[in-house]
């Protein structure tokens, strides 16, 4: 513990104490501390060689002292006087510093360094200063949004404990606010906490909005005084939700009007450009004056071509404020006369015709079993190859899925049209009987041999193309015969019969069926022909006669009829036919 001082040197502090002075050349001192460091006082003075001891006081607002700490310079003892306020946080050096740990407001005094000789008390005043820097300010209370043209309370701003108190100022998008009757008004105030003495700032702004601060920061600063003197703390940004009236709308069409078709959905979305957006609108339809009440969208299911006109939209209060737009439901029809399954008769007239109706100009396409056609059918006489499938489709290219098609199943009868011809085969053993035959249904072709009845079931066929076809045989007959062919469909029987001399006797071979093309071609070498022939039959008849001669005399045929003929039976029928038609 340090010793308390004696009654005699009490006496002699208390006689010199009124005579205190100032050492010349001392001027008031200030030492500035942050709140809860530690203050550091240094005594000012030249230690006296004849320095009894040292103490420190501070005074009352009056002016009354209060000494808080005594040092001993003989007996080096310490001794600090019981002052509440002080207790465990003084601390006195040997060369009479004081230090105050842990500085409080309170501690914001003029205290005194007292240096006492045996004939003299020297002293040494130090103002102190605490500051206290207060924390971040913050906006609060902050408004869930601003409106327009309305003065509204944006916010507070608070800074708390803060010593000395500071100044709050409001910034918008970085500039400072300031006040402006009926649109900006601030309002500041400031509370002090009786027991910590620290204050706290609120400054409360009011603030008319407009479109022009969508998206501005607001913020705040506090300004205040340190111990190295001014500083400025800023708060975070806020940003608001502005609100304002809506000044136009605006109508949309989904999906694009310029797609629209018969059959499609067509939503109308009404917008507004306030904020909030609106939520309800007025919808009118091309020729109903009564608007229809919804939200912001309005659809309309399975449009048809009616449906093309003007779509509007308004707000509910305000139904000046209307927006519109145009909208053209497309459509294609398409007409195919005659349509579905057609049955006509060969070299009959057909006429066909394909009627487009659309809301704009639509290619025409048309196609036979699937073969794409250079132009539209027209039949004034109609061949077996008209026959077919026939499709006549029709689109619209700007409209996605906007086709139609039609088609037409063409059927070409015919009733069954014969033609025989016959070829002898350059060695002469046997002859190429062909029977061509013409019409549709396809006609089923049979074989007969006059005289015997019998089917030749041997015989060879083509393809069947363009409602023809032909069917041959080969014999090699011992005596003149007489092949028929029958020609047979839903429509008729037709039969025709070519004679066929035996092998040995020679005969004119009629030509094979030739093409349209080359028709002209052959009738421009007939007249060339025609003197050969004559020629041809004149040698013919004499050779017929001695071939008659040669048969007479004969008793066995040189050849035998083709196995495809028939069996030994109906070749010795065959035989008998010949005698009799000889007699």
């Amino acid at each position: 513990m340090a010793s308390k001082a004696g009654p005699s040197c009490r006496l002699v502090f208390c006689l010199l104490i009124s005579a205190a002075v100032l050492r010349p050349g001392l001027g008031w001192y200030t030492v500035n501390s942050a709140y809860g460091d530690t203050i550091i006082m240094p005594c000012r003075l030249d230690v006296p060689h004849n320095l009894m001891f040292g103490k420190w006081k501070y005074e009352k607002p009056d002016g009354s002292p209060v000494f808080i700490a005594f040092r001993s310079s003989t007996k080096k003892s310490v001794q600090y006087d019981d002052v509440p306020e002080y207790k465990d946080r003084l601390s006195l050096s040997e060369n009479y510093t004081l230090s105050i740990s842990n500085a409080r407001i309170s501690d914001e005094k003029r205290f005194v360094c007292m240096l006492v000789t045996e004939d003299n008390v020297f002293e040494a005043p130090t103002t102190v200063k605490v500051f206290k820097q207060p924390s971040k300010p913050e906006i609060v209370s902050k408004a869930p949004f601003l409106e327009t043209e309305q003065l509204k309370q944006l916010g507070d701003c608070i800074s708390k404990d803060s010593y000395p108190d500071g100044n709050i100022t409001w910034y918008r998008n970085g500039k400072v606010l300031q006040p402006l009757e009926g649109v900006v008004v601030i309002i500041f105030k400031k509370q002090m906490d009786p027991v910590t003495q620290l204050y706290t700032m609120t400054s409360s702004l009011e603030y008319k909005a407009t479109k022009a601060d969508i998206q501005m920061p607001f913020t705040c600063s506090v300004t205040y005084f340190g111990p190295s003197g001014q500083k400025t703390v800023h708060s975070e940004q806020a940003i608001f939700d502005i609100y304002y009236p809506t000044e136009q709308v605006t109508i949309q069409v989904l999906p694009s009007k310029n797609a629209i078709k018969e059959g499609d959905n067509i939503t109308l979305k009404c917008l507004g450009n306030g904020n909030p957006p609106p939520e309800e609108f007025l919808f009118y339809l091309p020729g109903q004056p009564e608007g229809i009440r919804s939200s912001n969208t309005y659809t309309l299911t399975d449009v048809r071509r009616n449906a093309t006109g003007d779509y509007k939209c308004s707000l509910i209060d305000k139904r000046s404020m209307i927006a519109s737009t145009a909208i053209t439901v497309h459509y294609l029809d398409l007409s195919l006369n005659p349509s579905g399954e057609v049955t006509k008769q060969i070299g009959d007239a057909l006429p066909v015709s394909c009627t487009i109706s659309a809301s704009r100009n639509a290619t025409v396409v048309w196609m036979k079993d699937n073969i794409r056609l250079r132009s539209s059918p027209s039949f004034s006489s109609l061949h077996y190859q008209d026959a077919g499938n026939y499709v006549c489709e029709t689109a619209l290219q700007e409209v996605e899925g906007l086709k139609k098609r039609e088609s037409l199943t063409l059927i070409v009868e015919g009733k069954p049209q014969i033609k025989m011809t016959k070829k002898t085969d350059p060695s002469g053993l046997s002859k190429t009987i062909i029977c061509h035959v013409e019409g549709f249904p396809k006609p089923a072709i049979q074989w007969t041999i006059t005289g015997s009845g019998s089917v030749i079931n041997q015989a060879k066929e083509s393809p069947y193309i363009n409602g023809r076809y032909y069917s041959k045989i080969i014999i090699s007959p011992e005596e003149n015969v007489t092949l028929t062919c029958t020609a047979e469909n839903q429509l008729e029987r037709t039969v025709n019969s070519l004679n066929v001399s035996a092998i040995s006797i020679p005969e004119h071979d009629e030509a094979d069926e030739i093409s349209d093309e080359n028709r002209e071609k052959v009738n421009d070498q007939a007249k060339l022909i025609v003197g050969i022939v004559v020629g041809l039959l004149l040698a013919a008849l004499v050779a017929g006669v001695v071939y008659w001669l040669y048969m007479k005399k004969s008793k066995t045929a040189s050849k035998h009829v083709n196995k495809d003929l028939g069996n030994l039976e109906e070749n010795k029928k065959l035989e008998e036919n010949n005698h009799k038609t000889e007699a």
